[in-house]
């Protein structure tokens, strides 16, 4: 019995009928990472992304070693790596005078002991284009989702619309939820998320390059009651400004000004370049939020990368945990969209295979929020002592090695099955 679709009105008329062996909804890192992979496989898929193209603003665009790794496996590691980037070979922190290595990258046994910062909009163009060499690979950017098509509470397909605006309904054994932390197809499909609030948001913009400036600026640092990140680009530096969540508007009241004076504090090299942010909207506010859905599936349809679980900006792991979602995704339904038929243990055991490496990191997200970035954003008036978790580390240096493992590749390597 096919059930009204959810969230489309009934009496459009559908101009096409598509049909294919998995419909992935999302062009982000996740979405275009499983539809390469599949059709690597030789299974159909139709990716549907809501953009014209990727040409936007991210706020992350670090690819760290395991998903260097990974491409690495594919023989694209290298022609990503001759795009200009700039690298990270080390989390570090600025404390008044003081630079303390917090991870060293050096110590990861990889080939790529760094992590790349490379716009996530190209990336996601390579990846595309890669995806693109296989017959099976098809996308139609445009196309907003509207509806999941349902029949004995199984989901069939979905409605969208394209866009020369359009009705459209593709039909597929299975259907995934790749678009992101606001996901459409993980509201209409009436998933429980389990949400915490992060005691911060993060005001994200860019400061330019000079002529002499170093490869490499230390990644943190830290003043009375703010934290700043520096994430060194090869044309410009894009920084987060951490400050206490809900404190936006009391930040705006206090201008322009005071933002620049700190930013000069912290990160003394950029003080001869602060005046060039002249007004509010050149920064971008990010809520940060950490959530994760209870169950990753339903017959028919699978959440992965943001739509399943958002990840707090600590570590910068959103991307790579995205990737190995969808790697780990194609190795374990590959063969079950190949025979044509996805029953819920197939997506059960993705969800199980993913669901506590992304528990154990958002474990060690909010460990350092509430433990490290919170006694920082509260220290206001006096300059902040080192935290004692960190200071552990400086007295040890062997420890570092764990922190590097960890952020470099989560807390296991995730390989592409041939």
């Amino acid at each position: 019995m096919t059930q009204p679709p959810r969230g489309q009105p009934d009496d459009e008329k559908i101009v096409e009928l598509r049909e294919t062996s998995c419909c992935i909804v999302g062009g982000g890192p996740a979405g275009l990472m499983l539809a390469t992979l599949l059709a690597r496989k030789k299974v159909p898929v139709l990716l549907l992304e809501q953009h014209q193209n990727f040409n936007r603003d991210f706020r992350g665009d670090t690819v760290h070693p395991s998903t260097l790794e990974l491409l690495d496996q594919l023989g694209w590691a290298d022609e990503i790596l001759k795009k200009p980037h700039g690298k990270v070979s080390s989390l570090s922190l600025r404390l008044g005078d003081r630079h303390i290595k917090i991870a060293d990258f050096s110590t990861v046994p990889t080939r790529f002991p760094y992590i790349a910062l490379i716009p996530q909009a190209e990336f996601l163009d390579f990846i595309c284009r890669k995806g693109s060499q296989f017959p099976d690979f098809h996308v139609e950017m445009g196309a907003n989702v509207l509806s999941l098509v349902e029949e004995n509470a199984t989901v069939r397909g979905v409605r969208f619309k394209g866009h020369d605006g359009a009705l459209r309904e593709v039909r597929a054994p299975l259907v995934v939820g790749a678009d992101g932390r606001f996901s459409r197809v993980r509201q209409l499909g009436g998933f429980e998320v389990n949400k915490t609030s992060p005691p911060m948001d993060v005001l994200w913009f860019r400061l330019p390059r000079k002529p002499g400036d170093p490869q490499e600026l230390p990644l943190f640092a830290v003043g009375p009651g703010h934290l700043l990140v520096v994430l060194s680009r090869t044309a410009d530096f894009q920084l987060g400004y951490v400050i206490p969540k809900g404190t936006f508007a009391s930040q705006k009241f206090e201008g322009l000004e005071k933002l620049r004076a700190d930013i000069g504090r912290m990160q003394p090299i950029l003080a001869d370049r602060v005046s060039t942010l002249t007004d509010w909207k050149q920064i971008a506010v990010l809520s940060v939020e950490s959530s994760r859905v209870t169950t990753w599936f339903r017959p028919g349809l699978l959440l992965i990368g943001d739509a399943a679980h958002v990840m707090s900006p600590v570590g910068g792991v959103g991307i790579n945990y995205a990737v190995q979602d969808a790697v780990e995704a194609a190795n374990l339904l590959a063969g079950p969209l190949a025979a044509g038929k996805v029953e819920p243990q197939h997506l059960a055991a993705v969800q199980s295979a993913r669901e506590f490496p992304v528990k154990v990191i958002q474990f060690f997200q909010k460990m350092i929020q509430n433990r490290i970035l919170t006694g920082v954003l509260t220290s206001k008036g006096a300059q902040p002592t080192l935290p004692l978790p960190l200071r552990i580390l400086t007295k040890i240096p062997f420890l570092r090695r764990l922190p590097a493992r960890v952020v470099a590749f989560g807390i296991r390597r995730v390989k592409i099955r041939n």
